[in-house]
C-alpha cells in the first residue's frame, strides 16, 4: 500500500493550502516519512468557512430523507474500503490492523445510525400552564458546525462529529490534530 499524501478539501475541490506548506506523516513503527499533508492557512480557513455558508442552505432544504441517503451511501462506502482504510490507520497511527478495521467498521455503523436518527429529528408539544396555549419545539439545522478531532481514533472521532451535523442539515468544517512522533 502507498500512503497517500492529503490535500485540503474546501468547496469540493482537493487543493494545497494557500502557502503550499506540508508536513510530513511518519511511520510511527519506522521513524521514516511515509507521505505528507497539505497545511491550511488563515486563509484556507476563511474560504472553507464561506463555503461552509454558501452550503447550509441547499443541505438544510435537501430534506431529512435525502441526507439520510447520503450517509447511508457513505456507510457502504466505508465498508467497501474497510481494508484500504484500515491499512492507512494502522500505517499512519501503529494502530493494530484488526483495531483499525474495527474502527472502520464500527464507523460505517455510526453513520447508518445517524442516517436513521435525521428522520427522527421530531419537534414536541410541551404542556402549557395556562390555558389556550400551545408551546411547540421545533428542531432546525443551526448552521455550520466546526469540529476538532483528536488522532487516536482518526475515523471514528471524525464519524461522531460528522455525523449528527450533517444527519440534522449543517455543513461541516473539520480540523483534525495529526498525531506526533516521538523521537528514541
Amino acid at each position: 500500500m502507498k500512503y497517500p499524501d492529503t490535500q485540503l478539501l474546501i468547496n469540493g475541490s482537493w487543493r494545497d493550502g494557500a502557502l503550499k506548506r506540508h508536513s510530513a506523516v511518519y511511520d510511527p513503527a519506522t521513524a521514516s516519512v511515509i507521505g505528507h499533508h497539505a497545511l491550511a492557512e488563515p486563509a484556507d480557513l476563511a474560504q472553507a468557512v464561506q463555503a461552509a455558508g454558501s452550503a447550509f442552505a441547499p443541505w438544510r432544504d435537501a430534506g431529512a430523507f435525502a441526507r439520510s441517503g447520503i450517509l447511508r451511501r457513505a456507510g457502504v462506502l466505508l465498508r467497501e474500503r474497510a481494508n484500504l482504510l484500515a491499512e492507512c490507520i494502522t500505517t499512519e497511527m501503529g494502530k493494530p490492523l484488526a483495531e483499525a478495521r474495527a474502527e472502520v467498521m464500527s464507523s460505517a455503523d455510526l453513520l447508518d445510525w445517524f442516517a436513521g436518527e435525521s428522520q427522527r429529528a421530531y419537534g414536541q408539544i410541551i404542556p402549557a400552564r395556562t390555558p389556550n396555549v400551545t408551546q411547540m419545539v421545533l428542531k432546525q439545522p443551526v448552521g455550520p458546525v466546526a469540529a476538532f478531532t483528536p488522532w487516536n481514533f482518526p475515523m471514528s472521532q471524525l464519524v461522531r462529529k460528522l455525523g449528527p451535523a450533517l444527519s440534522v442539515g449543517c455543513p461541516r468544517i473539520r480540523r483534525p490534530r495529526p498525531p506526533r512522533l516521538r523521537r528514541r
